[in-house]
C-alpha cells in the first residue's frame, strides 16, 4: 500500500522499518481468515488488516485514540497472520511500533495502568511470584474465581537436577513464572540432556527475557532486560557453551529477536545478534539427539498443543510432534491446531473474556481425540489451559523424562 508518514513519524527511531512493512501489505485480507480475534468478533478492526490501517493512519498524522488502542490491545500477537500472509508482512514488528506510538499519546485509565504495572513488577520476579503462589494456595477458597482459576491445582515440586559433568554444555533460560508454576520442567530438561551427554550450566545473573515488559507499555525496560541477559550469558558463550536453550517458546521467540531489536545499539548489536543465533528451543536441541537410546518406548495417548510462539514465530510447527512420535507416543489429531489458545503472555489477564473463549475452543479441539494428557511447549499456554480444570496439561519434556530408561 502507499504511505505518507507525517513529519513527526519520520523522526521515530523505527520509521523506515514501519514504512517498509506498511508498503509490503497489499490489503488482500487473507490474514483475517486465520485471525482468532476476527473470528470471534467479526470486526475488521479486530483483524490484522484493520489494525494495520489503524497504525498507518496514526503514523500518517491522524490522532491516536483510545478506540485504536483497544483494537491493538485485543491483538494476541499470535502471528498466525504472518504464517498466512502471501506478501510476508512483518506484522508483529509493525504492531510493536504502532503500540508504542499510541500508548505514548493515549493515557490509559488508572485501573489498566495499575494492572500492567503490577504484572511487570510481579511476573519477572521468580521469588516474589513463588511466594505469592504459596500464599494463594493457602487461601484458595477465599479468592475470587478469576484469580483462583489462575493458580495451579497443586504446587508441583522440582525433581533432582544433575550437576554439570559433560564436555558439552548449554545455558538454560530459567524463566520467570515457570519456576513457580511448573518447576519440574527445567529439572526434567536437565535430566534428559544429561543422559544425552549435555550439561546445563547455571547463569544466575540472567533473568526475565524481557518480553513481558516489552509487550506491556515498557519497551525500554524490556530491552534493558535483554542487555542484562546478554551480559550474563556472554562469558559462558565465550567459554564454550554451545547454545542458550529455552523450554518456554514465548521466551524463545523474544530472545531470537534480540538481534533485530538491538540492531541500532552500538554496544550490544553484535552480541545480541550472536545470542539470537545461539538461542534454541529445546526441541531444536533434541531433534537430532539419539533419544531412542535413553528412553523406553511408550504408546501413551496424548494431544499436543503447539504454541503460537513455536509454530508461527519460530516456525517449528511439527518439530515436537516428530520427536514424540519417534518415542512411540500416540498423538491424537487436533482440529484447527493453528489457532491460539488465548494465553498470549499476559493476554489471559488483560483480556480475560476473549481469552476464556479461545481457551475453551482450544480445549474442545485438543480433547476431541480423547487424550490422557495434553502436552505443550510454553508455560503460559500450559497454565492457561490447565485453569479450566479439564484434561491435565504438561510440558512435553516431562513426558519424555518419564520414559527415560
Amino acid at each position: 500500500m502507499q504511505t505518507n508518514l507525517s513529519e513527526q513519524s519520520k523522526r521515530l527511531p523505527r520509521a523506515e522499518e514501519a514504512d517498509k512493512i506498511l508498503r509490503t501489505c497489499v490489503h488482500c485480507g487473507f490474514c483475517n481468515a486465520t485471525c482468532p480475534t476476527y473470528q470471534l468478533l467479526g470486526d475488521e478492526l479486530d483483524g490484522p488488516r484493520g489494525r494495520i490501517y489503524l497504525i498507518k493512519q496514526v503514523l500518517e498524522g491522524a490522532p491516536a485514540t483510545a478506540k485504536a488502542q483497544l483494537h491493538l490491545d485485543r491483538c494476541l500477537t499470535c502471528r498466525n497472520c504472518e504464517t498466512t500472509c502471501p506478501s510476508g508482512v512483518d506484522y508483529h514488528n509493525l504492531l510493536d511500533i504502532g503500540r508504542a506510538v499510541i500508548d505514548q499519546a493515549v493515557p490509559r485509565p488508572t485501573s489498566q495502568r495499575l494492572l500492567r504495572q503490577g504484572l511487570r513488577a510481579l511476573a519477572p520476579n521468580p521469588n516474589l511470584f513463588r511466594t505469592l503462589l504459596q500464599i494463594g494456595a493457602t487461601f484458595r477458597p477465599l479468592l475470587p474465581r478469576g484469580i483462583e482459576a489462575k493458580l495451579p491445582h497443586d504446587l508441583p515440586a522440582a525433581g533432582e537436577r544433575p550437576a554439570p559433568r559433560h564436555a558439552r554444555r548449554v545455558l538454560l533460560l530459567e524463566g520467570c513464572v515457570q519456576p513457580g508454576l511448573s518447576p519440574n520442567t527445567n529439572a526434567a530438561t536437565a535430566r534428559v540432556l544429561d543422559r544425552l551427554g549435555i550439561s546445563v550450566i547455571p547463569a544466575p545473573d540472567a533473568g526475565c527475557c524481557g518480553a513481558l515488559d516489552y509487550h506491556l507499555d515498557a519497551q525500554a525496560m524490556g530491552l534493558n532486560r535483554a542487555r542484562r541477559n546478554i551480559d550474563a550469558w556472554w562469558p559462558h558463550l565465550e567459554n564454550g557453551a554451545e547454545a542458550i536453550v529455552q523450554t518456554a517458546s514465548g521466551c524463545g521467540a523474544f530472545i531470537k529477536d534480540y538481534g533485530h531489536l538491538l540492531e541500532r545499539d552500538p554496544v550490544y548489536a553484535t552480541k545480541a545478534q550472536r545470542v539470537s543465533e545461539l538461542a534454541l528451543d529445546l526441541v531444536q536441541v533434541l531433534a537430532d539427539e539419539p533419544l531412542e537410546r535413553v528412553c523406553a518406548a511408550t504408546d501413551q495417548r496424548i494431544a499436543f498443543h503447539c504454541p503460537c510462539t513455536l509454530q508461527h514465530a519460530q516456525k517449528l510447527g511439527g518439530a515436537v510432534e516428530a520427536v514424540l512420535m519417534r518415542l512411540g507416543f500416540n498423538l491424537t489429531a487436533v482440529p484447527d491446531s493453528h489457532l491460539c489458545c488465548g494465553s498470549a503472555g499476559t493476554y489471559s489477564i488483560t483480556q480475560p473474556e476473549l481469552a476464556r473463549q479461545l481457551r475453551d475452543n482450544k480445549l474442545n479441539a485438543l480433547e476431541s481425540g480423547h487424550p490422557e494428557v495434553i502436552a505443550t511447549a510454553n508455560i503460559g499456554c500450559q497454565s492457561h489451559l490447565n485453569s479450566a480444570g479439564r484434561t491435565p496439561v504438561r510440558h512435553w519434556i516431562e513426558l519424555v523424562d518419564q520414559v527415560l530408561q
